[in-house]
């Protein structure tokens, strides 16, 4: 692995290279978040101006809001000497996030750091990230994260971020006793079509909502029909559909299938519910299933007198056993940074054992670094933290950064939202995603 030491000067780039993902992004009011003051121009790791580090983030709902907390707490209890000013940004999917983000450094007004993705989700930062080369030697954050974080995180032969967290997204999550009311097996569910199966013994069993799904934002589904893919064609046709060679076949049945699912065994009220409140329905045993990434967890986890195998449980989405879909949450480093000194603190912060224990336990994703003791993760997480390390195939996720660059994805969130939200166009979604890939 080569890294480009020199990269200070292509980090100083006009933003009008930030292109990807940015001009698409609805513009969003970033009223009480305060800009930095400018700094002195440097993405160097020293001469800050002294003032506190912004940090940016999406996390406000029930499987974040306390793990931000959390993760605040640990690093003021670690550098009270280093000011943090924790500035959270709601919205669904980082969709907020992300137009403020892009609003910010298109006006040369960057945070400290950023919440993000990594992997092709960097592509719509090029040009305006600075390099944190020396917080990943000066921390051994090489040897220390898992493979995958080391590659994803670099952009130009530098590192460009630093990994908090890993997610899994080939999850199926359930409510204990609205199973067992429906006679449901949960661990006989080994296909999308199994799991169609079991939705219908819910509808005529219980008065449940089969499986509760937050369509306020088109991403719930974008990725719904990823899990679909991957459970129904495998590993390598999902990845050669990332990679713009999708079987034609394969995407078709992969929308019919959604289909079934949201035409017959989602809730009435799905295109008006964000996913605080689908999760919420788990919780009241208002539903029995819901797919989602571990994020959910962290809401069940923060539930009073929710537990883990009692209320509720966890089943690999049918089909994908022996995957893990990965999506890495992550904190990127602007170049022209207004706190360089600080902020490069912040980025170190966040790869250490204390910030990765902090905020994963909470937010219901795991360490991305290997030599995290997960005592304090609970049963559901330790579960996930094997199946991490035993899976065969790790795919990367879809809508989350990691499997497709921003435009590729605006464009297929784009076609959900026109094809495929009621009436659900199978023909036409099909083609859409198809060439939204090829492009």
């Amino acid at each position: 692995m080569s890294r480009d030491n020199s990269a200070d000067s292509e980090n100083r780039l006009t933003r009008r290279h930030y292109v990807a993902g940015a001009g698409s992004l609805a513009t969003v009011g970033i009223a009480g978040c305060s800009g930095g003051d400018g700094g002195d121009g440097s993405d160097g790791g020293g001469g800050g101006s002294g003032d506190a580090v912004e940090v940016l983030h999406g996390w406000t709902g029930g499987d974040g809001a306390a793990a931000a907390e959390a993760l605040e707490e640990a690093f003021n209890e670690a550098h009270s000497d280093t000011d943090l000013e924790m500035n959270p940004i709601g919205g669904g999917g980082n969709q907020n996030l992300d137009a403020v983000v892009a609003n910010r450094l298109q006006s040369d007004d960057p945070p400290g750091a950023f919440a993000g993705w990594p992997g092709p989700n960097l592509l719509r930062y090029q040009g305006v990230l600075g390099s944190v080369d020396d917080v990943w030697d000066e921390n051994g954050f090489e040897d220390a994260m898992v493979e995958e974080a080391v590659e994803l995180h670099q952009q130009d032969g530098s590192y460009r971020a630093v990994p908090l967290g890993s997610h899994r997204l080939n999850c199926l999550f359930y409510n204990v006793s609205v199973v067992e009311d429906a006679g449901v097996d949960v661990d006989s569910l080994d296909s999308p079509s199994a799991l169609i199966d079991a939705l219908e013994t819910v509808s005529t069993e219980t008065d449940a909502i089969p499986m509760t799904h937050a369509m306020a934002g088109t991403w719930t589904t974008t990725q719904l029909w990823g899990a679909v893919l991957l459970g129904e064609s495998g590993y390598q046709p999902y990845m050669d559909f990332l990679e713009g060679n999708g079987d034609e076949e394969a995407v078709r049945s992969a929308f019919e299938t959604t289909a079934e699912m949201l035409e017959n065994y989602i809730s009435d009220d799905a295109s008006s519910i964000a996913l605080t409140e689908s999760n919420q329905n788990i919780i009241n045993g208002d539903a029995a299933f819901i797919h989602q990434g571990n994020w959910a967890a962290g809401a069940f986890r923060n539930a009073e007198g929710f537990e883990y195998d009692e209320d509720w449980g966890f089943k690999t989405f049918p089909g994908t056993e022996g995957m893990y879909t990965l999506h890495f949450d992550s904190f990127i480093y602007p170049a022209d940074n207004p706190t360089p000194e600080a902020s490069k603190t912040w980025e170190a912060f966040v790869g250490s054992p204390e910030a990765q224990i902090a905020f994963n336990q909470f937010k219901g994703s795991i360490p991305t670094r290997t030599d995290v003791s997960m005592e304090e993760f609970g049963p559901y997480l330790q579960e996930t933290a094997e199946d991490f390390a035993e899976a065969e195939y790790r795919p990367p996720n879809l809508q989350h950064g990691l499997g497709v660059p921003s435009e590729t994805m605006t464009e297929l969130n784009d076609v959900i939202s026109s094809e495929f939200t009621g009436p659900y166009n199978v023909d036409a979604a099909t083609t859409g995603f198809l060439d939204a890939v090829s492009n």
